[in-house]
């Protein structure tokens, strides 16, 4: 054998570098995945338009509110939303809106279609509004071209009212029983659903 030809094993062979398993790159993404998975069930569980409030089955919290300038209804001045109407022994609900509000614009029709209704028409049901940090110009031309459903409508400016009414942001909605106690808190745009639950709800009162 030539010198070429020999092989000098001087101690034993390295052994060759293990592979590592195709799953152990996979880990990560089946974690964030579960985790993802989690979340959504977590969020989409039951219905986000029923946020829990402490103001649940209470008496609304105590405001005072400023009438819309400039706004009439039937050719008279809309009069501001005054708390003793809240318990004068009819259900009343309360919707906080705005005009810059995209959402507003799109639950307003059944707003109207509640203040059309035979319970409203015939005064066992209040249908009646909160301007949230609007102008009121542009609040009377909301109302003006969508077609104004409310009997009163108080002028929250400062946002201060919202605050005591734990309003999230707009448009939220609140059920008043007859006694002045919230019944249900509404957040989001109503639809023609919930708006007709509601609307059910508060013509039993409770």
């Amino acid at each position: 054998m030539s010198e070429s030809e020999h092989v000098r094993v001087d101690g034993p062979a390295e052994a060759a570098p293990r592979r590592r398993s195709p799953l152990l790159f996979l880990l990560p993404l089946l974690l964030f995945g579960a985790l993802a998975v989690v979340f959504l069930v977590g969020l989409f569980a039951g219905d986000a338009s029923k946020v829990p409030s402490a103001l649940i089955g209470k008496p609304a919290p105590a405001i005072t509110l400023t009438a819309l300038e400039g706004l009439q209804r039937d050719g008279r001045p809309v009069p501001t939303l005054a708390m003793g109407d809240l318990a004068a022994g009819r259900a009343t609900i309360v919707n906080v809106f705005a005009s810059w509000c995209a959402p507003c614009r799109v639950e307003h029709p059944f707003l109207v279609a509640m203040a059309e209704s035979p319970a409203v028409k015939a005064g066992r049901v209040a249908v009646v509004g909160i301007n949230y940090k609007d102008e009121a110009e542009n609040a009377r031309r909301f109302l003006g071209a969508l077609g104004n459903p409310y009997s009163a409508v108080g002028v929250d400016r400062t946002g201060r009212a919202a605050i005591e009414w734990g309003v999230y942001g707009v448009p939220e909605t609140f059920l008043i029983g007859p006694d002045g106690r919230i019944l249900e808190k509404h957040v989001g745009p109503l639809d023609a659903q919930s708006a007709g639950k509601m609307l059910a709800r508060a013509m039993t009162g409770r």
